[in-house]
């Protein structure tokens, strides 16, 4: 059944002609569908259409399932490539627009990382009071829903799921369609390896080299760089990638590791300007998860211990932000970590924080939201300019967890690992056949890990290094929008590169022999504006559109007319290798709505200005060329 807050909602916010007329069946699925020319329903839904997506918006949910299953999907574009690519959130409050942000940010968390992928994201609406048992039936169905949608999104782990849950959607879906799979399915499990901590490291240690070059500018003139293993700092969130960052920072390079002075979690803080011990605060949250408190009852409420002396422990989580340290990770599943003011409820406000030189932002923090990328703005204005603190942009940095699952497509799966088609959805002889070429799936894993590895190291040093030249060579900008523009600057390079071949769609074609009435009727039955005349042999000679239909009923002229009376045999065409600028370009020169595609003479396809709004960010290359 349709989780209940979701009906709820979906009801308030679309009216019944929407339910009616929009709602796709499927078995005992449902789905409701949107693109970027649905400006109103989407609005409706809390999404603002943009130059660069939603490309889909799709409500769904299992209709007859004993247990709530639902949720949303949101493709934001396919820019970088086809499939996107990103996590299923699970959490009871999930709403289109909070998977629209998180999928803007994989949007340009993908093109920052130079990934031929584009930006999605999806969300589970968690019932209440799920048992484990519910649990696996909510993931398998979400599982069957996305199904759908194979073609352009592969889900991974967020918050609410992981690791295990990926596995239940290989079983239903396939290898291929499914990433930060076990290392029993050649996956390269981002919440084990810990993918996106090993991004901000990799990017804290590329800021150290670069920061000097800050000194330019009139708030870091007096910034005193410290050596790597004198560098305190802060990690705002000791979880799935708090806890990363501590341990790869001193696994990554343990003579210049750094001082962890501080932590949070949900239950408090621990400091100590010694260095907090990373390795067995590390071992008890894979064993406990939370581990602030425990750790102060365990280790100092009873002992008496000298290393102990200056350790202090906080029940108050966000206090850990006024503290102060070189650098801040804030990695805590918390997207206003500080604002201005109170009004936005941060979890603290800038005229009460720590005294920090660098952010590193290990949490999602970007929105596409005009108010809150107002309010991002505003923070940064205050905290880069006033105080003098480089904030390194969430996706520029924490894009290791992607890169890590990217590369489960990037370095194919060999056929013969492929689950046979016969067996998908049969866990029990999934789980057989797995431990047939468990060692296959071993070495493919490993394969994969060091590529990514590879290519983490790359690329968010490059991002490091490009920021900290956007900023020395534009004073004026802040972090943030230094950010944004490497990230679109990318996509725009990459749209560009994109040819009529990548967009076009199925082009009807009719007989010259036809009449005009043949015309009409493909006009409607194919849902296009033109279709194409062809000789005998499939030779191109015009295109009848439904204008030149209109025009002949006006003239009276009768409708079992041939084609040669009413069709145009003067075509612009194009070539299927014609970028899409090209083609922008042709349709506003000769004022045409669309055009056929051609390869020697024969018809393989069609654009039109539908299409390019529907399958290309021509709005963006509009402003580019």
């Amino acid at each position: 059944m349709i989780p209940s807050i979701m009906h709820q909602f979906l009801h308030d916010a679309l009216p019944e002609s929407v339910w009616k007329n929009r709602l796709i069946k499927d078995g005992p699925l449902r789905f409701l569908e949107f693109g970027p020319l649905d400006v109103d329903r989407l609005q409706r839904l809390g999404i603002k259409v943009d130059r660069l997506g939603p490309r889909l918006v799709s409500c769904m949910w299992n209709e007859d399932s004993p247990v709530e299953i639902g949720g949303f999907l949101v493709v934001d574009n396919l820019a970088m490539g086809q499939p996107s690519m990103g996590g299923t959130r699970m959490l009871p409050d999930i709403t289109p627009d909070i998977i629209h942000n998180l999928a803007r940010g994989m949007t340009l968390k993908n093109a920052a990382a130079d990934l031929p992928f584009g930006g999605g994201k999806s969300g589970i609406v968690r019932p209440e009071n799920l048992c484990e048992e519910d649990r696996y039936e909510v993931i398998k169905g979400f599982g069957q829903l996305l199904k759908r949608y194979k073609q352009i999104y592969i889900p991974g782990p967020d918050v609410g799921t992981n690791d295990a849950d990926m596995k239940t959607f290989a079983i239903e879906n396939g290898l291929n369609n499914v990433v930060s799979k076990p290392a029993d399915m050649g996956g390269n499990r981002i919440d084990e390896l810990g993918g996106a901590a090993n991004g901000v490291v990799v990017a804290t240690k590329a800021l150290l080299e670069h920061l000097p070059r800050l000194k330019q500018l009139p708030q870091f003139k007096n910034m005193i760089i410290p050596k790597p293993s004198k560098m305190e700092v802060l990690i705002q969130g000791f979880g799935a990638v708090g806890a990363h960052v501590a341990r790869i920072f001193h696994d990554y390079d343990p003579e210049n590791s750094p001082i962890i002075k501080g932590i949070s979690d949900v239950d408090g803080y621990l400091l100590n300007s010694d260095g907090l011990p990373w390795k067995e605060l590390f071992d008890m949250w894979k064993e406990f998860g939370a581990v602030t408190q425990k750790y102060f009852h365990d280790q100092i409420m009873h002992k008496d211990l000298p290393e102990l002396k200056h350790m202090v422990f906080s029940n108050s989580s966000n206090n850990l932000l006024t503290e102060s340290a070189f650098c801040l990770v804030p990695a805590s599943p918390v997207s206003n970590y500080l604002d201005v003011n109170a009004l936005t409820n941060p979890s603290m406000t800038t005229d009460r924080m720590g005294t920090w030189r660098i952010i590193v932002e290990g949490a999602n923090t970007y929105s596409p939201n005009p108010a809150k990328k107002a309010e991002r703005r505003r923070m940064e204005r205050h905290v880069y300019r006033d105080k003098g603190v480089l904030i390194a942009t969430d996706y520029l940095v924490n894009s290791g967890g992607v890169i890590y699952a990217a590369h489960e497509r990037i370095v194919p799966t060999p056929g013969h690992l492929l689950i046979p088609k016969d067996i998908l959805g049969n866990p029990n002889a999934i789980e057989g056949w797995l431990e047939k070429n468990r060692d296959d799936f071993a070495n493919l894993a490993e394969i994969r890990r060091k590529a990514a590895v590879e290519k983490l190291e790359t690329v968010i040093r490059r991002n490091m290094e490009e920021l900290i030249d956007g900023l020395c060579k534009d004073a004026d900008s802040l972090p943030c929008e230094i950010a944004e523009r490497i990230s679109v600057q990318r996509i725009a390079s990459k749209e560009k590169s994109r040819t009529a071949r990548d967009i076009m769609e199925e082009a009807p074609t009719i007989g010259v022999d036809k009449s005009v009435t043949d015309a009409a009727q493909l006009i409607v039955d194919a849902h296009v504006p033109i279709v194409n005349v062809v000789s005998e042999k499939g030779k191109l000679i015009g295109i009848v559109t439904s204008w030149d239909i209109t025009k002949a009923m006006a003239s009276k002229l009768p409708m079992d007319s041939p084609l040669t009376k009413i069709m145009t045999a003067d075509v612009i065409t194009s070539s299927p290798d014609a970028t899409i600028i090209d083609c922008i370009r042709k349709l506003e020169n000769h004022e045409i709505s669309a055009m056929p595609i051609v390869d020697q003479d024969k018809v393989v396809g069609i654009i039109s200005g539908d299409i390019l709004a529907r399958r290309t960010l021509f709005r963006l290359l509009q402003t580019m060329t």
